[in-house]
């Protein structure tokens, strides 16, 4: 069974693949100092709760924080015995390419969704994953990733309101009642939740233009879900696209293996 592992800048995912499903996903917060023996504990006394009797063979991480991966390494050598698949390392191919300025080093989860959104849906389409970061990754009518657009993530635009302004106080994000907010929160609210609206629509029409060919809108991440019950932002959904994407390029890499 495969081990994939989506390290973020705030939250990694662990989900154990049996070839043909997900069998089980956690998530937990993203923290550099946490050792590879406290994630095994951690794991198998999850695996151990929701009686998950699971051989784990291989594992893959794709990770945004390079702090994180030594002790992810160490977590598959030292309990697994496997040496683990870490994109954006020249060991682990890709079963697409990447056409951007030389010596680019594209984020390894970019190019995760990049092959899970051509292995799902085929060429010409924009990726927005709400993470961390808003990102806009887009993928050519090959599958190559071409290149995108980074903005602040929802919540940490959020988050910088509170932390800038001494007099607005911290609010989650969710679809205020009317846009002209009557009270502080309301305001805030508003003014997060359709500028993303506005944001997401203006940088998707303009790399439609840019490209000049209609292009299907792919989204993932927690957030993406709000939006478009709101307003119909996306051709699709997909909140474990990232996920999707590693057990493709982990498939690929074995039979790549198989063929030598």
């Amino acid at each position: 069974m495969l081990l994939a592992i989506d390290c973020g800048n705030t939250n990694t995912v662990f989900s154990i693949w049996d070839g043909e499903s997900f069998i089980a996903t956690w998530r937990t917060a993203t923290e550099h100092q946490r050792t590879a023996d406290q994630y095994y504990v951690w794991l198998s006394t999850l695996m151990e709760f929701q009686k998950i009797d699971a051989d784990i063979t291989d594992v893959i991480i794709s990770s945004t924080v390079p702090r994180v991966v030594w002790n992810l390494r160490v977590l598959a050598d030292r309990y697994f015995r496997t040496r683990p698949l870490v994109v954006g390392k020249p060991d682990c191919l890709l079963p697409i390419e990447t056409r951007v300025d030389a010596g680019t080093a594209v984020g390894p989860d970019r190019l995760v969704n990049t092959v899970a959104g051509f292995n799902k849906f085929g060429g010409d389409l924009v990726i927005v994953d709400f993470g961390t970061a808003t990102t806009f990754d887009v993928v050519a009518r090959d599958g190559a990733y071409v290149g995108g657009v980074i903005a602040p993530g929802v919540n940490l635009s959020l988050e910088a309101l509170h932390q800038a302004a001494a007099a607005l106080p911290h609010v989650d994000i969710s679809k205020p009642a009317q846009v002209v907010g009557t009270n502080t929160v309301a305001c805030m609210q508003s003014g997060v939740f359709w500028g993303y609206v506005g944001l997401v629509r203006e940088i998707c029409e303009r790399i439609k233009d840019e490209r000049g060919r209609d292009m299907r809108i792919i989204a993932t991440g927690g957030l993406a879900p709000l939006f478009q019950a709101s307003v119909p932002l996306f051709d699709a959904f997909d909140e474990f696209l990232t996920m999707h994407g590693l057990t493709v390029i982990y498939e690929h890499n074995k039979a790549h293996a198989h063929a030598e």
